[in-house]
């Protein structure tokens, strides 16, 4: 643990290659210090423009936005960069791949080959996938190849709601060695002592009394207060904006791990259990935190992109109309999930479009920071919820459409408690434009719109006892307004030919196909989930699902014309080998491959380094 201000390295984070386009790429990162800061394209004119926002005395978070000084940046070429802070070419060796001088991207035109994945849990005991991902990365630049042109993050990049008890005690451990800015206090009767806060937080986030709970259900008869917070896991769930601070630089970064001492950190309280899960966490983290240095290389050397799902927030983030209800009447609550989302839109968000639209908010955030360095977010918050441009699109071949399935949700009017859609009419409406006119197009869903109908079948059983929380109802098919516009959409004869969705959300992976079962437009869709990246669902729960959704969802069992979804024909693919499965738990990341904007290989890159590879041909 480093404890003196001049050990500190200068960068603390990065270099991370965001949105690149023949006009602008972005690339950010952290450093120690304010710093001047530039990036030249090393075989192309260009000038770049810096944005720094101050977000601890010794952390500094960079974009820099670099442009082309005459003709645009070329396409699906190998663009090598160097960094310069203060006029000082840094030794960016730690993040190139082996054998390469610098660096290097690529400005995706056509898309050939994509990185996909979700649900990055640091410690669950699964191997990192990305590590994985990024040592096939290498492989490929070894052959002088591109290799993945996209790295496409879909949700949960970060666990808010889940956070081991080691991890909660280095980011104090960063907070304090960076001088990370802290937030006003929160009207929450925390113990002071963070060790006494430890698989004890739930206790102390707001509920709504059981007075106050619908009569209809079985907590008020029960006389059971409703947490708002309804993570099963949320013992240890952030709740300052300075802990989601030191968590995204825990999760993206190497070097704040040299900032902390993992080694000697104790669980001192008297609990046997607990004393169990923090030494089960405590070896997940340091084999996670080892392999950043690998997932910094890959982040390096891909343009990526992301979107938030639940879990960057909070678990069952507006799911339903009485739960956004319950969190904006509550000023705890509220200031909980607006950390969650700003601190999104500073290690997610503004590199998503370079600046472009989120830019807007970085005025009034930086008016938030008041004397003593205190932020004081109030007037911020108003500006964060009011934003309305979290999703975005990418103008490859295939075009790329990244949906913001968390904040334009269809409310149900009639009933708070049913979940709501996870688009509105208005956004529908802007998915159905986009998809028009298009031979190809990839839509980026956190959550499966075609999932597997067994599992939403028992989630729907819960809802309909008025437990949508409990077995967390996010599908499209849950929402009857929303799965009918979507479904309409996909029907049209002037829809994609072919139309790819990426899919997280689950922690498990499978490939369906889905067709039309009446008319002659040939518009195939491929369903395309995985999950996680380092997360898993149980596996012999999982197999046992596999079997019953065979059984009674079969190719010719009556109960699909039980379903919303009877005018689509969806076919399940199966595994090349290993006892050819439906669903595959293990974690991994996607390798989505593409020959003439068509799908032609979908593999599965697993934490342990081995692939798995769907059959598209057969089902």
């Amino acid at each position: 643990m480093m404890t003196k201000t001049g050990q500190l390295p200068i960068l603390l984070m990065g270099p991370m290659v965001r949105r690149a386009e023949q006009a602008c790429v972005c690339i950010q990162f952290a450093t120690s210090k304010p710093a001047n800061c530039r990036i030249d394209l090393l075989n192309n004119e260009s000038y770049s423009e810096q944005q720094s926002i101050a977000l601890g005395e010794h952390l500094f978070l960079h974009f820099v936005v670099i442009k082309p000084i005459n003709e645009q940046f070329p396409l699906d070429t190998q663009l090598p960069y160097a960094l310069f802070i203060d006029g000082k070419n840094i030794d960016l060796s730690p993040w190139c791949f082996e054998n390469q001088p610098s660096p290097a991207f690529v400005i995706p035109n056509k898309l050939t080959d994509i990185l996909h994945g979700s649900c990055r849990n640091a410690h669950h005991p699964a191997k990192d996938s990305l590590v994985s991902a990024s040592k096939w990365q290498n492989t490929q630049r070894s052959k002088n190849e591109q290799g993945a042109q996209l790295l496409l993050l879909s949700g949960d990049q970060v666990y808010a709601d889940d956070v081991a008890g080691p991890m909660l005690l280095v980011i104090y451990q960063l907070i304090d060695q960076l001088g990370i800015y802290k937030e006003q206090p929160l009207e929450l009767a925390l113990p002071s002592d963070i060790n006494e806060q430890l698989y004890n937080r739930h206790h102390f986030l707001p509920k709504t009394p059981w007075q106050n709970r619908s009569k209809l259900g079985v907590g008020y008869w029960l006389k059971k207060d409703e947490p708002h917070f309804s993570s099963v896991k949320a013992y240890n769930h952030l709740i300052y904006f300075e802990e989601y601070i030191a968590l995204y630089l825990l999760n993206f970064s190497a070097a704040a791990w040299a900032c902390v001492d993992l080694e000697k950190t104790q669980y001192t309280e008297q609990n046997n259990k607990n004393q169990t899960i923090f030494n089960a966490e405590k070896t997940a983290l340091i084999d996670y935190a080892e392999g950043l240095s690998e997932v910094e290389r890959l982040f390096a050397n891909v343009s990526t992109l992301m979107m938030f799902d639940d879990h960057d927030v909070t678990d069952d983030w507006n799911l339903t109309a009485g739960w956004e209800q319950a969190i904006s009447q509550n000023k705890s609550s509220k200031r909980i999930v607006s950390n969650g989302l700003a601190s999104y839109w500073l290690f997610q968000g503004i590199g998503n479009d370079a600046l472009t639209k989120t830019s807007a908010l970085i005025k009034p955030f930086k008016d938030s920071l008041v004397d003593e360095d205190v932020w004081q977010f109030k007037a911020f918050d108003k500006s964060l919820h009011e934003f309305n441009y979290w999703h975005y699109e990418l103008t490859t071949i295939p075009k790329v459409v990244v949906l913001d399935t968390r904040t334009h949700r269809w409310r149900n009017e009639s009933n708070f408690s049913e979940p709501s859609g996870l688009l509105d009419w208005a956004r529908l409406t802007d998915l159905e434009e986009s998809l028009l006119s298009h031979e190809q197009v990839i839509i980026v869903s956190p959550a499966p719109v075609f999932g597997v109908k067994s599992i939403e079948a028992i989630q729907a059983m819960f809802n309909i006892c008025g437990q949508p929380l409990m077995v967390d109802v996010e599908n499209w098919m849950a929402h009857e307004g929303s799965a009918k516009k979507l479904l309409d959409t996909f029907r049209r004869t002037d829809t994609p030919n072919e139309t790819l969705i990426l899919s997280g959300d689950v922690h498990y992976s499978f490939c369906f196909s889905v067709q039309k079962r009446f008319g002659d437009h040939p518009n195939r869709i491929w369903q395309l989930t995985a999950s996680g990246i380092k997360n898993e669902f149980p596996r012999k729960l999982i197999n046992v699902l596999d079997k019953l959704d065979s059984i009674l969802y079969g190719p010719k069992s009556p109960l699909n014309f039980f379903t919303k979804r009877w005018h689509m024909e969806v076919d399940k693919h199966q595994t090349i080998d290993e006892g050819q499965k439906y669903l595959v738990s293990d974690s991994a990341i996607s390798l989505i491959t593409l020959e003439q904007g068509n799908l032609s290989r979908y593999q599965l890159i697993h934490g342990d380094g081995h692939l798995t590879e769907f059959d598209l041909e057969h089902n």
